[in-house]
């Protein structure tokens, strides 16, 4: 009798580029139909923009722009200090949001899910970290379109454009991967919410609405050591044409964002791979 040959079954093997543009674009896709996170990463920057400009622009234009006459004067002085800091707050705005993403798939069963599919691991993972980018680099066109039609008006050239750019895409990215983490590390969607609001706080505790030469000296201490000065700093140099702007400073924000985005991206990782095999 002639043995029959037992057929050996095929597995899939991943393709991480297939994987990750699929993973992009259910990402891309989710933003379409539940539009709730994506306004949000537009209307609260918006919201502060009118607020800070109309509102406390009066008074706080003449604190960062030397003798600026209250009223439109100071508003306008104001309006192109604070341009710069609602830009990188949108960023991270985008960035709390990806965490509640993370942190829904994981507690709807669809993160379990996909570690049993032949997809490649990062592919998941990528996916929320590039939607999101995306999605924060076009709340922040929107957001600057609004502050030129208030009257801000940039001095930046081809340059200072492509590099504002690249650290808008840096700084996208490294947030994203630590809120990836906090999404996945959270117990619950409600948690998940709420921790990388501390990212939000930064700002104002540094550089973003006043000069730190204001401030009493140990909180003056820490907004010249926290990342988002040197961030915020850069981008308000790079809108100015460089004027202002030290290359130790465009440095600093460049070290910050990859310290953050290589911490971001182990500890997300380290908790995705920690789960795979749970």
């Amino acid at each position: 009798m002639t043995a029959v040959a037992t057929p050996v079954p095929v597995t899939a093997r991943p393709r991480p580029v297939a994987d990750v543009s699929t993973m992009l674009r259910r990402s891309l896709l989710r933003a379409v139909r539940y539009p709730g996170l994506t306004v949000f990463l537009v209307a609260g920057p918006l919201v502060m923009l009118l607020l800070f400009v109309y509102v406390f622009g009066g008074a706080f234009g003449a604190g960062v722009s030397a003798g600026a006459a209250p009223g439109a004067e100071s508003r306008a002085a104001y309006l192109d200090y604070i341009t710069p800091t609602l830009l990188v707050m949108t960023v991270v705005g985008g960035a709390t949001s990806v965490a509640v993403s993370a942190a829904m798939d994981a507690a709807g069963g669809i993160m379990a899910r996909f570690r049993t599919m032949a997809i490649a691991p990062g592919s998941v993972l990528s996916g929320h970290v590039l939607g999101f980018a995306v999605q924060a680099l076009a709340a922040l066109v929107l957001v600057l379109a609004a502050a030129v039609a208030m009257g801000y008006r940039p001095d930046a050239g081809p340059l200072d454009w492509l590099a504002l750019l690249g650290l808008s895409v840096l700084l996208a990215l490294a947030l994203n991967w630590l809120c990836v983490a906090m999404g996945l590390n959270a117990r619950s969607v409600e948690t998940a919410s709420n921790t990388p609001m501390l990212l939000l706080l930064l700002p104002f505790l540094g550089s973003g609405f006043v000069p730190v030469e204001t401030m009493p000296t140990p909180v003056r201490w820490f907004a010249e050591h926290q990342p988002f000065t040197p961030i915020i700093e850069t981008a308000r140099g790079l809108l100015a044409g460089g004027a202002g702007l030290e290359g130790s400073v465009a440095v600093q924000a460049v070290a910050w964002c990859v310290v953050i985005g290589v911490a971001g991206y182990a500890w997300a990782r380290a908790l995705f791979r920690r789960e795979r095999r749970a």
